[in-house]
């Protein structure tokens, strides 16, 4: 007796299982299919960005920005428009930007610009709002292919999509208001003061000087590194430009290698992601 309601019992929750089966069976047929995205994988944004505006970070960057080019014009040294290597800085630019929004919906309404200033330092930057300079140094001394600038352009424009300055300031945000509130940690708990946040971002940070954590640096190198192949360019010249980059370190390294990790442990890393962005690259050049 018992083991036929046993058997019973048996059959039914058998049953069951079947019924719930075809169920979930049916709803992954029914569902979208989820597609792995082509290219690296970083992660999302930092949620300290989200303690910043976004519009005030990009407008102190746009007046600083404007105050730099002043400051170089005035020297002679913003190359002007017409200028060869300006001319080769935008076309360059021309074809990177349109797979910014890929990675930041914000940037289809910053207002790009592009501009050199004659300098001996190896350096380039990209501030929030699409604000981007190369020193001529960096050209002439490391005497850069076009794949080679792009890689470096690609990295910079990826600081600013992936907001890294937004999300250094949040952090200093964090920090004061944890210190004014004695020892709270948690801004999203706790609470920051707006004043606080709205001076950071309206000029209370040096954007052309901010340093970027080793890690932000790594995230760039791989988000520039897919921007520039998906514009055409050869993401192996990474490997190369950094191997110029190390030659160039001699003693001190140059100031855009300042907070950046080591050649050879980007060198390794960008190796072990080329075979996620080669098939973009090879992609764009069939075009």
């Amino acid at each position: 007796m018992h083991f036929r309601n046993a058997l019973a019992s048996w059959r039914t929750g058998r049953r069951g299982f079947a019924v719930a089966l075809v169920c979930l069976v049916g709803a992954l047929a029914a569902a979208p299919m989820v597609l792995a995205r082509e290219g690296v994988e970083v992660g999302r944004n930092s949620a300290f960005a989200n303690l910043i505006p976004a519009e005030n970070i990009e407008q102190s960057a746009g007046q600083q920005y404007g105050q730099l080019l002043r400051q170089a014009a005035s020297k002679n040294a913003l190359a002007p428009g017409e200028h060869p290597q300006v001319q080769r800085l935008r076309a360059i630019a021309r074809k990177i930007i349109p797979f910014a929004m890929q990675w930041n919906p914000r940037a289809k309404d910053w207002r790009w610009e592009v501009n050199l200033i004659g300098s001996k330092q190896i350096n380039a930057f990209c501030m929030p709002g699409g604000k981007i300079v190369f020193y001529s140094g960096i050209l002439d001394q490391l005497k850069l292919t076009d794949d080679e600038v792009a890689m470096v352009m690609g990295h910079e424009i990826a600081h600013a999509l992936r907001e890294h300055a937004r999300e250094r300031m949040g952090k200093t945000a964090v920090t004061h208001g944890a210190a004014r509130l004695g020892g709270a940690i948690a801004a999203s708990v706790f609470g920051i003061d707006p004043r606080l946040t709205d001076g950071l971002a309206r000029g209370g940070a040096n954007l052309l000087t901010l340093e970027f954590s080793r890690s932000d640096e790594s995230e760039a190198d791989l988000v520039g590194m897919e921007l520039a192949a998906r514009a055409g360019y050869d993401p192996r010249a990474g490997v190369t430009l950094w191997q110029k980059m190390s030659a160039a370190n001699k003693g001190a390294p140059p100031q855009w290698l300042s907070t950046h990790p080591a050649g050879s442990t980007r060198i390794a890393e960008i190796e072990k992601n080329l075979p996620k962005v080669l098939p973009l690259y090879q992609a764009a050049t069939r075009n």
